[in-house]
């Protein structure tokens, strides 16, 4: 069964404590996702600040308007210079998501890396080639834009 890595990367021009106030809040999570992904945190009460251990569930739709259950675990926190959150119930076999916050000239680079797997052997890794590489990099690229919409571009 194949493992695959997404490694996006994405400068702004904004301090790093702001940037960072604002991707470690998983309430932000709806606005820099597509719509047509119907994500909806089902956690009662989030904390404000994030911590390891951490669980927080949502609901999305990512095919075909099948809603499903998405469970991720907050693994690791260095505040203000990274996270990692990792599915625990979900579509995936595997989900590992490192988010990554660094200085720099023009402000702050948000380095985002994602190792996957899929589920269901041959039948997953066909499924990555016609459809869910090309889905990832949509939700990357709405992301991207949102994010430059509300700090700029660098």
């Amino acid at each position: 069964m194949a493992v695959y890595r997404i490694y996006e990367k994405l400068t702004l021009p904004a301090a790093q404590d702001e940037a960072w106030d604002y991707i470690s809040r998983p309430e932000n999570l709806k606005e820099i996702t597509p719509s047509y992904m119907g994500f909806v945190i089902t956690t009662p009460n989030l904390p404000e600040v994030m911590y390891p251990g951490m669980i927080i569930s949502y609901r999305v739709t990512p095919l075909w308007g099948i809603r499903m259950t998405w469970v991720t675990e907050i693994t690791h926190v260095e505040e203000k210079r990274y996270f990692v959150d990792e599915q625990r119930i979900g579509p995936y076999a595997m989900w590992h998501h490192e988010h990554h916050l660094e200085p720099a000239a023009e402000g702050v680079t948000m380095t985002d890396i994602v190792t996957y797997k899929l589920p269901f052997g041959p039948l997953g890794n066909l499924m990555h080639l016609i459809f869910v590489k090309r889905q990832l990099r949509k939700i990357f690229a709405f992301r991207k834009e949102v994010l430059e919409k509300k700090f700029g571009k660098a």
